[in-house]
């Protein structure tokens, strides 16, 4: 089960996206259903098939949407997390083989088409939760075991 937990920018990002489909690409799609359905046979006619399939998506997405917002918790940036990796947190780290990564902390809903961010329930997250700049922390995965080093905290302060 993921954790319904998500920024004001995410928020902010998923409602947009859900006015966009519903006032916009919807109707614009309807419309072109409508014409296609207008031309006669849809057994093959491609774009009423095509729009048709589209109209599906765009509605299972404005479904999931609306069911996922009511549902979300915005997680607010607090002075009390600074130092320590909570939700929301710039965090970067070196492996014991020397690998850099940076990455922010956010929700389920925000890591998509979004680079260096992960999700507070993965593995990493999990295992970074409540340290300090200098901690180390084991992350298992299916692919092995590491040991990462956190070298330094920040937040996105609004």
């Amino acid at each position: 089960m993921r954790t319904p937990l998500i920024t004001q920018k995410g928020l902010d990002a998923l409602k947009a996206e859900l006015t966009h489909l519903w006032k916009v690409e919807r109707p614009e799609t309807t419309k072109k259903v409508s014409w296609a359905a207008s031309l006669g046979d849809r057994s093959e006619n491609a774009d009423y098939q095509y729009n048709k399939k589209r109209l599906r998506e765009i509605d299972r997405r404005v479904r999931y949407l609306r069911k996922s917002i009511e549902n979300l918790k915005v997680v607010p940036y607090s002075q009390e997390q600074e130092g320590r990796v909570f939700f929301g947190a710039w965090v970067e780290v070196i492996s014991e083989h020397d690998e850099t990564k940076k990455f922010k902390i956010v929700g389920y809903d925000e890591i998509f088409d979004q680079p260096n961010h992960i999700s507070i329930d993965s593995p990493m997250a999990r295992a970074l939760l409540k340290k300090e700049v200098g901690d180390e922390a084991l992350v298992v995965t299916q692919a092995g075991r590491c040991l990462w080093e956190i070298t330094s905290i920040s937040y996105d302060v609004v």
